[in-house]
């Protein structure tokens, strides 16, 4: 446990190094969004497309993985719900708090963290997950919070929800990398190396970008956001793992990964669908703070163990 502490610390002292900049002043909040966006559209879309061209659809099309993580995710989606409606949070309100409860940094940590700790090879299993978390729960948020307002269902709706994930430039990296792949077209050289040196910045960037965007962040509603902390970094791996191991039958180091992605903290995408729509911000953002912190521990534990599996 103690060699996987040491080898997950470098992730999260970058994080730290990000934090002391944004706290400091020295990287300012416009500063963190551009950096940010520089990841998103341009240093991970990278290392996604990379990695997915050197991939076929049946090498990661395991359908017992998908329904194993769909179904554990959703148990834990639906506990948060019910949690929530038991305290008489509203519907935009619940939504969000299940969110969080299941929707772990998997593109900014997760990629480039589980692919130097466990492999290259998991790389293929995440981007199943992050697909699973984009079309099914990313939709689903923006469905309940425009249902909810709207007070009915529509066509204008899953319009939104559509052009929406056509215009995440994950999926779209995803999609094009795998199309590649299946034409059986070579990457040229030149271009080979463009997305490599490209998405080698993705690590870097991405994880500076996350320590950044916590110097913005406070602790208010501690009890709720600690109780969403826990179902995402204890409930969901926990979940994941009977799911995986039990239930379905996931390979093993396919399982693994599957748990390890699982134990990341609350994904900072999850603020940003919470402040576009001005549905409980500061509480995601709490939620956000205290997950990441305590992942330095809890991350490291889940690993340690999965490490065992294959």
């Amino acid at each position: 446990m103690l060699s996987i502490f040491l080898q997950t610390l470098p992730f999260f002292l970058i994080i730290g190094l990000g934090y002391g900049a944004g706290r400091s002043g020295f990287f300012p909040e416009e500063a963190t969004a551009w950096l940010t966006k520089f990841v998103f559209y341009f240093a991970l879309s990278a290392m996604l497309f990379r990695f997915s061209a050197n991939l076929t659809l049946s090498d990661v099309l395991d359908w017992n993985f998908v329904m194993a993580y769909l179904a554990a995710t959703t148990l834990v989606y639906a506990l948060a719900t019910v949690v929530a409606m038991v305290r008489r949070v509203g519907l935009e309100e619940t939504a969000i708090e299940a969110q969080c409860a299941v929707i772990g940094n998997v593109g900014f940590l997760g990629v480039p963290m589980l692919a130097m700790l466990m492999g290259e090879a998991a790389i293929g299993w995440v981007m199943v997950m992050l697909a699973v978390d984009l079309i099914v729960f990313g939709s689903l948020v923006v469905i309940l919070i425009t249902g909810s307002r709207d007070g009915r269902m529509s066509s204008r709706i899953f319009r939104t929800v559509g052009l929406g994930l056509l215009k995440n430039p994950m999926i779209v990296s995803i999609l094009l990398g795998l199309a590649w792949s299946a034409l059986r077209l070579p990457i040229p050289d030149p271009i080979n190396a463009f997305v490599r040196i490209l998405g080698d910045a993705a690590t870097p960037g991405a994880l500076f970008a996350i320590g950044a965007s916590l110097a913005s962040k406070s602790a208010e509603r501690a009890s709720v956001a600690g109780w969403l902390s826990f179902c995402k970094l204890v409930l969901h791996p926990g979940a994941v793992a009977i799911s995986a191991l039990l239930l379905f039958e996931v390979q093993p180091y396919a399982a693994a990964v599957m748990i390890a992605a699982a134990s990341l903290p609350v994904a900072g995408n999850v603020f940003m669908i919470a402040q576009h729509y001005g549905v409980a911000p500061k509480r995601v953002s709490s939620a956000i703070l205290i997950s990441t912190v305590a992942a330095i521990v809890t991350v490291s534990l889940v690993i340690g163990w999965v490490a065992r599996l294959y």
